[in-house]
């Protein structure tokens, strides 16, 4: 799932996931907008830059992966 160093985080807003994958782009890169970053940065599906949580629901699943309850606000 990774090739190298990530920087986890999560983000707290009305709407935070929908945005953020507004933010990111589709995830095949040929697909995406212009200026997301997908677009921008990724090489391929299997190489796509960057991950974003589909649902609040794998948000929270996977800010647990990476956060102690400590550590989410």
């Amino acid at each position: 799932m990774s090739s190298g160093h990530i920087v986890a985080a999560i983000l707290e807003k009305s709407n935070a996931v929908a945005d953020f994958r507004t933010l990111i782009g589709a995830t095949d890169p040929a697909k995406a907008d212009e200026g997301t970053i997908r677009k921008m940065f990724a090489k391929s599906l299997g190489e796509n830059a960057v991950h974003g949580s589909d649902s609040d629901e794998n948000a929270m699943i996977e800010g647990s992966f990476f956060f102690s309850a400590l550590e989410q606000f």
